[in-house]
Order: structure tokens, then sequence, then C-alpha cells
């Protein structure tokens, strides 16, 4: 699965979704999924489902090797309860490099977010109630802040 695979995917599976390609010297080549049908939210309200990173982001944000040739991470933000049920052991070891595995994210795995370096079709199909589930919260998000 490439990330225009995932793109597409993403796009034409779950209502609501506006896709966000990154530009500028910090974002650009990366990509990030929100919901908001209608448009409404502005600056730190526009928090991303997932995201799409193709880069490695100085000390901040390395542990991935993301500057090799044609890796990319696709991240998702799942529930607490999810998290936990993926990785019950907080203090395991990972490597953050390996291609093709479900991870913790290497920074944001706190905020219950995973996150998998170039899915094969396989398991981009196994992480598909991941994505639905991230999706699911976001809408739940979105009615919130709305009102």
């Amino acid at each position: 699965m490439d990330q225009q695979g995932i793109v597409d995917y993403i796009s034409e599976h779950f209502e609501g979704v506006r896709v966000i390609f990154g530009s500028g010297p910090v974002a650009a080549d990366d990509t990030f999924f929100l919901y908001d049908p209608q448009g409404i939210l502005e600056g730190n309200q526009q928090f991303p489902f997932a995201t799409i990173v193709t880069k490695d982001y100085g000390d901040f944000d390395n542990l991935s090797d993301l500057d090799r040739p044609g890796v990319f991470r696709l991240n998702i933000g799942v529930s607490r309860d999810t998290f936990r049920r993926l990785f019950p052991i907080s203090d395991a070891v990972y490597d953050y490099t390996a291609l093709d595995t479900l991870l913790p994210h290497p920074v944001y795995a706190p905020q219950s977010w995973v996150s998998v370096l170039n899915p094969s079709d396989a398991t981009f199909q196994s992480i598909v109630p991941l994505l639905t589930e991230a999706h699911e919260n976001a809408v739940k998000r979105l009615q919130r802040v709305a009102g």
C-alpha cells in the first residue's frame, strides 16, 4: 500500500474527511486527515485522526528513521482502551524502524497513537478497524466542539 492508496482509501471510505497536504519547510509532503465536513474547524481545533509522515523531525521525532528512501509512517489516534489492548506492556522496547509492523507511535504513544511504516496491503486491511475507530472518535470530538 503506497501513500496515495492510503489517501484514496480514507477519502473514499470515511465520510466528512478533509485531507490536508502539508506545505512549507516543516510539514511538506506530510498528509493530515481531519473530520471536518463543513470546514468549520480553525487553528488548534484542526486535530487529525490520522496522518502520514514522510521525514524525521530533528531530535523530536527521529526514531522511525523516516529519512530512508521511500519510507513513510501512517499514524492513527485510537482510544486508550484500544491502545492498551494492542500494547499492554507499557515499558516494552520496540524497533521503531521496522517496516510493515503495527507499533506504538514513537513520540505520541502516551496520547494513544499507533503507527506503521510502509504497511503492506494485508497489514493495511488489518488496521482498517483502527482507522474506523479513529474516524468515529473524530466525529464525536467535532460534535462536542460544535455543540
